[in-house]
């Protein structure tokens, strides 16, 4: 059967059901005794891999039951099909539903197989009657099992990998909305019920590729699977996941708002069902009112003549921390004039609005997406909507990483001068990942100007939005990527800024916004001091300021290091300062034998004086904390010795830390005109513990001279960008720069 082709789906499933079912049936059942299915089988779902459940129900009055069981049991198991098995009678299985929650979800779905079918009626017949008085009294108990599934397994809505039962929004939650459904506690509509149907059969023709049962969904079985659902690829069944999975999410939130016992956190505030006390609507704004703790529309409303309509509700259910009625949004969806444009003022202000309402504008923008009404207002969004981003650092797909970064960008509209203009360009940084996500600033740019027009924007706040979008990375790069105290790096981000200061704070605002949207692994004090340095710089600048005179000279402990003229190691802080005779290779084997002791290297000053190499380095401990600094003062010295074996010792310690996945080639960059009489080169490549060793160790042998470093790593990619010159202290010429690139190549 597996191995017919076109056989997936409810169709496999329907298949799979019908043949189990004929098979059980045709085992040895005896006289009092019933064979029913339960979990998937019981919900005629079976996967192609996954165990059978089933219960054998007896009256209590059936001799060598044990010998009878094993009868049923046995045929089971010598056609090695996984079985889940339990001999009780209907008093057993109804104690054993009563204690133990999970026991009596996986009862619910009792289905007859063979036997004596009274005993099974009966048990379902009795286990209703368990549940249904009881069901709200236990839904408490049942989103506890499912937050503890979610924070074990993930948001299966965001993921790359998803767990398609554990995760959030996954079949376990789905089962859970059934049983709820059941007690009429919620209403599970078309919508939730075909995104259960992509889940099963994403698992099933998973657990078909894999070949035995398996529910995580790795990235290298995604093309096949899409490839059997007849979907355009991999980034086609995750995006068909993540929606699945956050429309069940949404659903089961809706639930557990609305079961009067709780107190429910639904992507809402805190609270508890309103009171029959309480008032029956409070105007919220004009046709707007509130009922039941929900927004919804006035008796008197009009969606057709009024297409401001949709906003104003949005605003008043993000003001107010409610959620938008299901009635009300689907009302809007049918209904809705079209919006003018350009928008009228009071529209712009009212999607402004929701956005500044920070946490709390986060399930209202996503009401308006699942309604289809976000993208009626801003039809580009539907390029980003459920978009994966292959990358471990971004915690979201990319339309909710949007939402995100623009209920940060509300913390800090204090700080700018124009926060609508913040929280606008917030919201549309990363629309061009729908469009071009090889270079999706500038993919943005082209799609941002028309949608600010669109909204309404004078002609210079549309270009100031459109900046943003362009520029939204020139910060953390630059400040990551490039030598501060080069002059040209600030004049880089005047020119980028057109000169502009409140374009200039807004970046700053965005930077800090996007990056606490994207994770904990996308910012870091470190970076936040300089990107912070690199705007205090850039608005000196633009203040008629002169910028600095190039590199910073040797600081006053450097000049003395040097001129002790030994090898010297200090550890202050997050920076080592290494001093020693200058000869090739110093900077090289300095860095590997950081590298040996666990330290990630973010940026390198290079500077000579009086026969000296002085090299600092600001570092971070990849585990622990900082060392010796006489461990490692012995360890530089056996190194640049050569009594120390170093490529051999970060070798080993690289195996020991090998990564799961292979490495790809690295990439190398060169950029003219970015520094001072040198030259940038950047090398990007997957991380690696020996990684600045053997690239430093390459540039060396090319006999360049690396004057300055700056080494940024995210999600397990690096970028590591060194100023560089030929031993003359000039630019490196093109013709020298293909043997680079193969010494670079090779060091990755």
């Amino acid at each position: 059967m597996l191995r017919r082709p076109g056989l997936v789906g409810a169709p496999l499933r329907a298949a799979l059901s019908e043949a189990y079912d004929e098979w059980l049936a045709s085992l040895p059942i005896p006289d009092g005794v019933a064979l029913a299915a339960i979990g998937g089988l019981g919900r005629r779902e079976p996967s192609p891999y996954g165990d059978l459940d089933l219960v054998l129900l007896h009256s209590g009055k059936v001799r060598g039951l044990a010998r009878l069981a094993d009868r049923v049991w046995y045929p089971i198991w010598d056609s090695g099909v996984a079985l889940d098995h339990s001999v009780r009678t209907v008093e057993q299985a109804l104690a054993v539903a009563r204690d133990d929650l999970t026991a009596l979800l996986g009862l619910l779905d009792l289905r007859h197989i063979a036997g004596h079918p009274a005993l099974t009626a009966t048990l379902r017949q009795r286990l209703l009657d368990v549940w249904l008085p009881g069901a709200s009294k236990r839904a408490g108990e049942l989103r506890s099992m499912s937050a503890q599934r979610a924070a074990a397994s993930g948001d299966a809505a965001f993921l790359l990998e998803p767990h398609l039962k554990q995760s959030r929004g996954g079949l376990r939650d789905g089962h859970a909305l059934q049983a709820l459904a059941r007690a009429q506690l919620v209403d599970v509509g078309r919508a939730t019920r075909e995104a259960y149907q992509v889940l099963l059969d994403v698992r099933g023709e998973l657990h078909r590729l894999a070949g035995r049962a398996q529910d995580v969904l790795h990235r290298e079985e995604q093309p096949g699977v899409a490839s059997a659902l007849d979907m355009s690829g991999a980034d086609a069944v995750l995006r068909a996941v993540n929606e699945a999975a956050r429309t069940l999410g949404h659903t089961l939130d809706t639930a557990w708002r609305r079961t009067p016992t709780l107190t429910v956190h639904s992507g809402w505030s805190m609270r508890r069902r309103r009171s029959a006390a309480d008032p029956a609507r409070t105007p919220l704004a004009k046709d707007v009112v509130m009922q039941d703790g929900d927004v919804v529309l006035a008796r008197d409303a009009d969606p057709w003549a009024d297409p401001l309509l949709t906003l104003r509700a949005a605003r008043a259910a993000a003001e107010h921390d409610r959620p938008l009625a299901p009635f009300t949004l689907e009302r809007l969806a049918t209904e809705s004039a079209p919006m003018p444009v350009p928008w009228p003022d009071a529209a712009r202000d009212d999607l402004v609005a929701v956005l500044g309402a920070g946490a709390a504008g986060i399930p209202v923008m996503e009401s308006l997406d699942r309604a289809g009404l976000l993208a009626r207002l801003i039809p580009e969004w539907d390029a980003v909507r459920f978009t994966p981003q292959h990358n471990p650092v971004h915690r979201f797909t990319v339309d909710r990483h949007l939402l995100e970064a623009a209920a940060e960008a509300a913390g800090h509209t204090r700080e700018v001068a124009r926060p609508d203009l913040l929280l606008l360009g917030a919201l549309l940084h990363d629309i061009g990942k729908g469009f071009d996500p090889d270079d999706h600033s500038e993919a943005g740019a082209r799609v941002a100007e028309p949608i600010a027009n669109r909204m309404g924007l004078s002609y210079d706040d549309a270009a100031t939005v459109t900046g943003l979008v362009r520029h939204h990375l020139l910060l953390p790069d630059t400040a990551t990527r490039r030598d501060l105290d080069d002059p040209v790096t600030i004049k880089t981000v005047t020119s980028a800024v057109g000169g502009c200061a409140e374009l200039l704070e807004l970046l700053h605002a965005l930077t800090v916004a996007d990056a606490a949207a994207t994770g904990p692994a996308a910012w870091s004090d470190w970076k936040a001091s300089l990107v912070a340095e690199l705007v205090r710089r850039a608005r000196a600048a633009l203040g008629g300021e002169p910028p600095l005179p190039g590199m910073a000279p040797l600081d006053e402990r450097g000049r003395s290091l040097a001129e002790a003229g030994v090898l010297s190691v200090q550890i202050a802080g997050n920076e080592v300062v290494v001093a020693a005779p200058d000869s090739l290779g110093v900077l090289s084997k300095a860095a590997g034998v950081l590298a040996l002791h666990s330290l990630n290297v973010r940026s390198a000053t290079i500077r000579t004086y009086h026969g000296m190499a002085v090299n600092a380095f600001v570092v971070e401990p990849r585990f622990g904390s900082l060392p010796d600094p006489a461990v490692v003062r012995g360890d530089i010295r056996r190194a640049i010795e050569g009594t120390l074996p170093l490529a051999d010792r970060l070798a080993t310690k690289e195996r020991a830390y090998q990564r799961g996945t292979s490495q790809r080639p690295p990439t190398v960059h060169w950029f003219d005109g970015e520094a001072t009489d040198a030259t940038v080169v950047e090398l990007r490549a997957d991380d690696a513990i020996g990684l600045l060793y053997r690239v430093t160790a390459a540039l060396e042998r090319c006999d360049v001279d690396i004057r300055s470093a700056r080494v940024s790593s995210l999600g397990g990619a690096v970028v590591d960008a060194f100023y560089v010159t030929t031993r003359s202290g000039a630019p490196i010429p093109k013709q020298q720069r293909r043997d680079i690139e193969a010494a670079l190549g090779q060091s990755g």
